[in-house]
Order: C-alpha cells, then sequence, then structure tokens
C-alpha cells in the first residue's frame, strides 16, 4: 500500500500526459470525419453524418504520396549515413588508443551545445556554393552531421562495455580490426544500433526548418512541408486541413508502433551496460 502511493504522483502525471496526447490525436481524427460547418457548431460532438471525403481526397492525392515518398527518402538516407559513420567513428573512440581521442570525441560532443537554428545562416551559404539547394542531398547531408554527435555518443558507451576477451578471441581466430568490428561488434550492437536509427529517422521525418530553408521545388517538398502548404491551401477548410494531418501522422505512427520494441530493448541494454 505504502509503495502505491509512493508511486501514485508518477502515475498520475504519466495519465495526465498520456491525456494531452491522446485527447488533441482524437479531436483531429473526428473532425476530418465533419465538415467546417459541424467543427463550428459541435467542435466536441461526434461527426453527424460521418463525411469520410476529407480523407478519401487525401489519401488519392498524388501529391501527398510524393511528399511522403521524399520524406521516406530523406529519412532512410539520412540514417544510412549517420549510423554508419557514427558507428565507425564510435568503433575508434571506443576500442583503439591514440593520441588526442578524448579531445576529438569531446568534439563531438560539444555539437549537442548548438541548436540546429544557429548555424542555418552559414549553412544555407555553404549549400549554395556547392549547389545543394532544391537537392534532397542539401537536407540529407546537413541532418546527418547534426545527427552524428549524439549518435557517436551512445554507440562508443555501447562499444565499450563489450568485454576485451571477445575481441582479443576474435584476432585470434584470425579476425582484422575491421572483421572484428563488422563481424562481431556490429551484430551484438544491434540493438544500440536500432535505438540510434529510430532516433535518426524521428528527427529527419519531423525537421521542418532545414527543408523549408532548401528545397523551393514543391516536388521536392516533404510532409511537414506538405502539410504547412496544405493548411495555407484550404484555409477556411479545417475539416479538411485535420484530415490532411492526422493522415500524415499515420506513417509515423505505423513505423513506431513497429520500432517501438527495438527502441525499448536498445535503451535498456545501454541502461544496464551503462
Amino acid at each position: 500500500m505504502i509503495a502505491r502511493l509512493r508511486t501514485f504522483p508518477i502515475h498520475a502525471l504519466i495519465w495526465i500526459a498520456a491525456v494531452f496526447i491522446v485527447v488533441p490525436f482524437l479531436y483531429g481524427l473526428l473532425g476530418g470525419f465533419k465538415t467546417s460547418d459541424q467543427l463550428s457548431g459541435n467542435p466536441l460532438g461526434l461527426p453527424s453524418p460521418w463525411v469520410s471525403g476529407n480523407y478519401i481526397d487525401v489519401i488519392v492525392s498524388g501529391t501527398f504520396w510524393r511528399q511522403l515518398l521524399n520524406s521516406l527518402f530523406v529519412a532512410v538516407a539520412t540514417t544510412v549515413l549517420v549510423v554508419g559513420l557514427s558507428a565507425m567513428a564510435a568503433f575508434a573512440f571506443a576500442r583503439f588508443a591514440f593520441r588526442g581521442r578524448e579531445f576529438l570525441f569531446t568534439l563531438f560532443a560539444i555539437g549537442l551545445m548548438f541548436p540546429f537554428a544557429v548555424a542555418i545562416l552559414p549553412l544555407f551559404v555553404l549549400l549554395r556554393t556547392f549547389g545543394l539547394l532544391d537537392n534532397p542531398l542539401g537536407v540529407i547531408l546537413p541532418q546527418a552531421a547534426f545527427g552524428l554527435p549524439l549518435t557517436v555518443i551512445i554507440l562508443r558507451t555501447f562499444f565499450r562495455s563489450i568485454p576485451k576477451e571477445i575481441e582479443e578471441a576474435a584476432i585470434i581466430d584470425g579476425c582484422s580490426p575491421f572483421g572484428f568490428f563488422w563481424r562481431v561488434l556490429l551484430p551484438i550492437a544491434r540493438p544500440a544500433l536500432a535505438t540510434v536509427s529510430v532516433l535518426a529517422i524521428v528527427a529527419s521525418w519531423n525537421n521542418f526548418f532545414l527543408p523549408l530553408v532548401v528545397l523551393n521545388d514543391p516536388s521536392l517538398w516533404t510532409l511537414p512541408l506538405g502539410v504547412q502548404q496544405f493548411q495555407g491551401e484550404y484555409m477556411a477548410d479545417t475539416a479538411r486541413i485535420l484530415a490532411y494531418v492526422i493522415v500524415s501522422m499515420v506513417p509515423a505512427l505505423a513505423f513506431y508502433a513497429v520500432a517501438e520494441r527495438q527502441l525499448i530493448s536498445g535503451l535498456t541494454a545501454g541502461a544496464t551496460k551503462g
């Protein structure tokens, strides 16, 4: 009984947070089945009648699917790049002793101190110089660069927790350092790799500011830009906007539902090993 009383405030906060997340989602979901007149007259009630045309118009829209594919391409490319480079850098920081190692690692850690918006002006000038404006690479490369610090820190901690005896046994069996990294270390670190991959995909999927600055061609827009454009085009039709927002959220929610177990297992493994 005493233990339940101690945990009651935590459970209460969790329920309050859940309410603030679920209620707006349900409002948007039901609002998409209404007309704008229904939203004005009965914003909190059930649709009467239910109007599915808003969702159907979004789903059959070629613009929506093009923006979805753009977001998917940018997110996957960013994740492959940031996880691949971070794994190799973290391996060097974790398993090799060389002069300047801690200084270089500190530089990665310092990258966490600077918000993305601080670098947007010099980044824009740099991308314009290299001709990467209106180019998916102009979004992918900066996203990967800003994702490196956190990913390197997470993977380095995990790599350092793997016993030296495993590496020594692999070397005795004829593994080179790269062979140990590729054949032994990466399979063992699969939970950590899954965790940082999920974090990288979510960060890329939700990124709005960088695509807004880099991408002017509507055919290259990602979903966050598409939502903004759709809101401006149908400003008077709130129900249609809610339907577009909800449909745009479905891919992210589906991905999280699939990756939730990997994310939790990776965080648990990291906490245990750390």
